[in-house]
């Protein structure tokens, strides 16, 4: 099993919490996508199925039938629920089962099953951040009577995006983003296996993110990507131009409402990023300083309005005037 890179702050509570036997039923692993935290519970939950391991390890022993099933991901103790691609929130049948099997099915019903194979169950909760209302209430009694042995890990971006049924009922674990190295590494390893030099590069302007390192790699976000920085570069910047390079290009990524919001992000972030490079060379221009302050307040809005799905067009055709206008 590879070792997770980074994330040293984590291992060392999750060493600590282990040593002292107190290992809480719910945690909440939250930070910027991409950086490793659904990885690290694999791995965390590869180490606390497996038969071998020290009782104060985060480390698993890679050979008894435990950990074989987990590298294999046919861990019959380790449960997984994800957001299906054509929904927007979590389904309340992941957790409850359909409405002819009500509480018979899903994930409420299998965590509190005896392990079959280990000495304990884990379940791995993605897209925290898409949790409805009705979806938390079904897992609200989980969370408050968690069965004996059990571990229950969701994993959002952030606490912000959290409901409180849920905030308040986990211990929470931040994660930080990777370093430009570490990135590097993890591209060039498996199943990645991308050549040094072009790891090194995507992890560049990966800004701590191997899930954007490698969106990037797929050459038309990368593309998108330097012709918005082009136009942004300019001289003298259109609003209508800017505008319509943030719509074409991100459809040239994908058609897709949700892939061509994650492409819309990215060129959001690449734009922060050009903005913060232009106010490290500002300093001593109060003017300047000011406009460029204020261009990126403007797409810390974009971003948010991004985040809750508001329209992309009026979004950045609002951003590109602002953009421009204060170029001047």
């Amino acid at each position: 099993m590879h070792t997770v890179l980074g994330h040293d702050p984590a291992k060392d509570r999750f060493r600590r919490t282990l040593a002292h036997g107190r290992l809480a039923s719910t945690y909440l692993f939250v930070g910027p996508e991409g950086v490793g935290k659904r990885t690290f519970a694999e791995w965390l939950a590869a180490a606390l199925l497996c038969a071998n391991r020290r009782h104060d390890s985060l480390d698993a022993c890679g050979h008894c039938d435990s950990c074989r099933l987990s590298m294999a991901g046919t861990h019959p103790d380790l449960l997984r629920v994800s957001r299906p691609e054509d929904k927007t929130t979590l389904p309340v049948d992941l957790f409850i089962g359909p409405a002819d099997k009500r509480n018979r099915e899903g994930l409420c019903h299998d965590i509190a099953l005896r392990p079959l194979v280990a000495t304990r169950r884990v379940a791995i909760i993605d897209d925290a951040d898409d949790f409805s209302v009705e979806t938390a209430n079904c897992l609200l009694k989980t969370l408050e009577e968690p069965p004996p042995g059990s571990l229950l890990i969701l994993i959002g971006t952030s606490m912000a995006r959290q409901l409180s049924t849920i905030r308040s009922r986990s211990q929470v674990v931040r994660f930080e983003r990777l370093e430009e190295t570490q990135v590097a590494e993890i591209l060039r390893r498996e199943p990645h296996s991308l050549e040094a030099s072009e790891a090194a590069r995507l992890a560049a302007i990966s800004a701590g993110s191997v899930s954007r390192a490698l969106e990037l790699a797929e050459g038309q976000l990368d593309q998108a990507r330097q012709t918005l920085l082009n136009r942004l570069q300019s001289p003298r910047i259109d609003a209508n131009d800017l505008a319509r390079v943030f719509e074409e290009e991100t459809k040239a990524v994908a058609t897709e409402p949700r892939i061509r919001r994650r492409a819309m992000r990215e060129l959001l972030a690449a734009t922060i990023g050009e903005l913060r490079g232009r106010l490290a060379e500002s300093v001593g221009d109060v003017t300047r300083t000011d406009a460029i302050l204020r261009q990126l307040d403007a797409c810390f809005d974009a971003e948010v309005a991004i985040d809750r799905n508001g329209n992309q067009s009026a979004v950045v055709a609002s951003l590109a005037n602002h953009l421009a206008r204060l170029a001047r």
